[in-house]
């Protein structure tokens, strides 16, 4: 791998200003303020405002000031004079702590109901990301300005799993004034039931229907008696409630629910309310991988009653279905932001050849939509390539960083704040910094010159995170190298040869699952390079050998690898050799990998399109995706994905008993 020689390694000012003079001063300076930030971080976590303010004059003139400045403000934000928070923005302006800061404050402006500061704060709010501070300035537009903003208002609203201040007073503001339709409400308390949000279902029903919110919570703690206990729905509300019920009884019983729906309610309904129920019902069997599931889709006469989710699970249980006609249907039915989602372009082209039959037109749009997609860039571009008869190869290197745009980076002081706070442990700071600058800072973010100089400096401070995530972000330039690194590739590729497994494999595996931080911990334990939980590295280590294996050493770079590579062949030997349910096992559990793969056979991108949970999901696709990337990069050759993947069925009989131990 290429790696780029940068001018001089990253060093704050306080330690370039004190290293010419007094290097010991600036040695134990140093020191101490890192401490003090590590400090700060836990206070902070804690909301202990006193124990932030006391430790940030030890902290005055490091390059992490503005990030311990924030820290002691925030806490106190609620209270703190607004001449206080202008001097911070001003003394900070143009970082990220400044924007940071702007975003809270506008939150905070939006609660006590401060439109005209909304309105003077928003324009100088550069990141845009937050969706409630976005409510709350259009709320600012419609009552200063009277602008029209519904369709943004509803779009935002819709999108948010979780209830919120901001866009729910905006949408009851709307709605106050007849610019939000009955539908709209009812449909955003249906999906937030489906979602599991009672919070956000009673939000909905309360700005329609206040005087029915209260029957929100028996129909989510019971709904067969919430239905049973009715017999006619005469009103549009009573209606509506009926549809929650049932919804939330096909979360855990989606034939009972069928069978209520046959039963009872179907003919009290409306065409869009039996649609959507009917649509809620099919997806919640095929997120069971039931084999009726595209029955109960069957039921729906208008898919253009759907919203794109039920649209797409509808696809998906077609494909494992084998209904070509249903998957060309609900395609045509997505919204267009979803059309031209890569996954939808690519099954929309196989449908069209798998139904051609004497229509030469839809191999024509075929080809069409596979040329527009194919590439190397991720698992759908990589099968639309190989349908349009090609490999996966290395695509040409473009032209290296140079000495000057190596420099630009270097002296970007929001890349320079990121990787020292990464350097000293407070990474998840780092990470949302570097994300600000590359992506935010500026409209659109860094150009692709610029992101590859930003990946450059990470990858020479082997910051391999923030090294494939900016290289990532390019849209026409594409550094092979830099998005799939090799680090460790002699431990890697020695202890892959060792056992007998792809050293692709691994390398796509650790790339999903820590982006090669060597310190990575998941919110449920597990730990390093290839995120392995404690008691499945204690079980590992006695299966292959490692004597005298402590739990603290799971975090060290041989021995993670050791362990994470043992039980991923062990995996993958339980199953047959197959990478796709090997590596869903891997992030799952052997034991849903096994129950999934029952059913009929499948081709395996069918199968993995059809995992029920989101996080494994697309887990599969992208380790199988970075497998072929990474096998073109080692062997120099040409590779295939689809013969990575296979098929997936149920286990022959001829395979032998599972390894019913593996945890």
């Amino acid at each position: 791998m290429r790696l780029y020689k940068l001018w001089s390694p990253i060093l704050t000012l306080t330690t370039v200003l004190l290293a010419t003079a007094h290097p010991p001063a600036m040695a134990n300076t140093a020191a101490r303020a890192q401490e003090a930030l590590l400090e700060m971080q836990q206070a902070f976590r804690k909301g202990d405002e006193r124990r932030v303010s006391s430790l940030l004059p030890q902290v005055r003139g490091h390059a992490l000031e503005p990030l311990a400045a924030y820290w002691a403000l925030r806490l106190r934000l609620d209270t703190a004079p607004e001449a206080e928070i202008q001097a911070f923005l001003q003394r900070h302006a143009g970082t990220y702590y400044e924007d940071r800061l702007r975003n809270d404050w506008l939150l905070q402006l939006g609660k006590r109901r401060d439109w005209p500061a909304v309105a003077a704060e928003w324009p100088r709010y550069r990141m845009r990301d937050d969706r409630e501070a976005r409510c709350y300035a259009l709320a600012a537009d419609a009552i200063l300005s009277r602008s029209e903003v519904t369709q943004e208002a509803l779009r935002l609203w819709l999108a948010q799993r979780e209830a919120d201040d901001g866009c729910t007073w905006l949408v009851e503001h709307l709605h106050s004034g007849r610019k939000v339709q009955s539908l709209d409400l009812w449909r955003k308390a249906r999906m937030a039931m489906d979602a599991n949000r009672p919070r956000a279902v009673r939000d909905a029903v309360g700005i329609e229907a206040p005087r029915f919110a209260e029957q929100v919570g028996p129909i989510h703690a019971d709904p067969a008696r919430y239905l049973d206990q009715r017999i006619l729905a005469i009103t549009r509300n009573r209606k509506e409630l009926a549809v929650l019920a049932l919804i939330r009884l096909a979360a855990s019983d989606p034939d009972q629910a069928a069978q209520k729906l046959e039963r009872r309610w179907e003919a009290q309904l409306s065409a869009e309310e039996r649609n959507w129920t009917w649509a809620v019902i099919g997806k919640q069997a095929a997120q069971r991988l039931q084999d009726n599931a595209a029955q109960y889709f069957a039921k729906v006469q208008q898919p253009q009653d759907l919203n794109d989710d039920l649209l797409i699970w509808k696809i998906r249980a077609a494909l494992r279905a084998g209904q070509w006609s249903q998957v060309l249907a609900a395609t045509s039915a997505l919204s267009p932001e979803s059309q031209k989602d890569p996954a939808w372009v690519y099954w929309r082209a196989r449908a069209l050849m798998a139904t051609a039959g004497t229509q030469p037109g839809r191999q024509q749009e075929a080809q069409q939509l596979l040329r527009s997609m194919a590439g190397v860039r991720g698992f759908y571009e990589q099968l639309a390539l190989e349908e349009l008869g090609q490999r996966i190869s290395m695509p040409p290197r473009p032209l290296a960083p140079s000495a000057q745009e190596l420099a630009a980076a270097q002296a970007n002081p929001g890349l320079q704040r990121a990787l020292l706070a990464i350097s000293i442990g407070l990474r998840p700071e780092g990470t949302r910094e570097w994300n600000y600058t590359t992506n935010l800072h500026t409209p659109g973010g860094m150009n692709d010159r610029e992101l590859l100089a930003a990946s450059a400096l990470a990858c020479e401070r082997q910051v391999w995170d923030r090294c494939i995530n900016a290289s990532e972000r390019t849209r026409e330039l594409f550094d092979f190298e830099q998005r799939f690194p090799l680090p460790m590739r002699e431990t890697v590729l020695r202890r892959s040869g060792d056992i007998g497994l792809d050293p692709a494999y691994v390398y796509g595996l650790i790339r999903q699952e820590s982006r090669f931080i060597m310190d990575a911990r998941s919110h449920v334990g597990a730990a390093g390079l290839m995120q392995v939980m404690p008691a499945t590295a204690r079980w590992t280590a006695r299966k292959i050998g490692l004597n005298n294996f402590r739990p603290e050493q799971i975090t060290e770079q041989e021995v993670n690898v050791q362990i994470g590579t043992g039980y991923l062949k062990l995996v993958l030997d339980d199953f047959g050799g197959s990478m796709p349910l090997a590596a869903a096992a891997y992030n799952a559990g052997p034991s849903r990998s096994r129950r999934w793969r029952n059913g009929p056979e499948l081709e395996a991108a069918i199968w993995a399109e059809n995992i029920p949970f989101a996080e494994t999901r697309d887990y599969v696709k992208k380790v199988l995706s970075n497998t072929t990337n990474y096998a073109a990069i080692l062997t120099g050759q040409p590779q295939s994905l689809k013969a990575r993947l296979g098929t997936v069925g149920p286990r022959s009989s001829s395979a032998g008993p599972e390894n019913t131990d593996l945890p």
